[in-house]
């Protein structure tokens, strides 16, 4: 079974003034990061791959969840995940090994948002900082991903971790 999650890099920080790829994580951020990791070692989904956005603050989302949720992958960074949208994204997860069952990206907004939406044939979903949505594809190769061939298996938001 081939399943996506798509993780939003947590809040960064504008108060440093650094240019956008450079922005580090907030405080808020490198704790939702953590606990976005936490969720998905205690779930059982880890990955077997990560994909990561060059972006500081996305590369950083994706050491603290791996750190907080003591699990570890192949990680790479895409500079497709920066700036390609939906498109360099689904250029990414079709040349994915076939031996991935878990494969984990973490990238940017509007992007994820509208990538849970074109891969689930029109869900609409809004995607906050560190939001991780998980996309199954069941037997489809990473291949032959394309639009509306997964099905949206849950959506969790650091908010909502934190209550439970």
């Amino acid at each position: 079974m081939a399943t996506l999650i798509l993780l939003r890099h947590a809040k960064s920080d504008w108060h440093g003034g650094d240019p956008d790829r450079d922005r580090p994580l907030s405080p808020r951020g490198r704790r939702a990061a953590a606990t976005v990791g936490r969720f998905l070692a205690r779930l059982g989904e880890l990955p077997d791959t990560a994909l990561t956005s060059p972006a500081t603050r996305a590369k950083e989302t994706l050491r603290l969840a791996m750190e907080a949720g003591a699990w570890t992958c192949p990680t790479h960074e895409s500079e497709r995940l920066y700036g390609e949208g939906v498109d360099g994204l689904l250029a990414e997860v079709s040349a994915e090994a076939s031996s991935t069952r878990v494969l984990l990206a973490v990238g940017h907004e509007p992007t994820w948002s509208e990538a849970v939406a074109v891969l689930t044939g029109g869900t609409e979903v809004r995607m906050p900082t560190a939001a991780a949505a998980c996309i199954d594809f069941g037997d489809t190769p990473w291949s032959q991903v394309r639009g509306g061939s997964g099905v949206l298996g849950w959506l969790v938001t650091p908010r909502l971790l934190e209550r439970l």
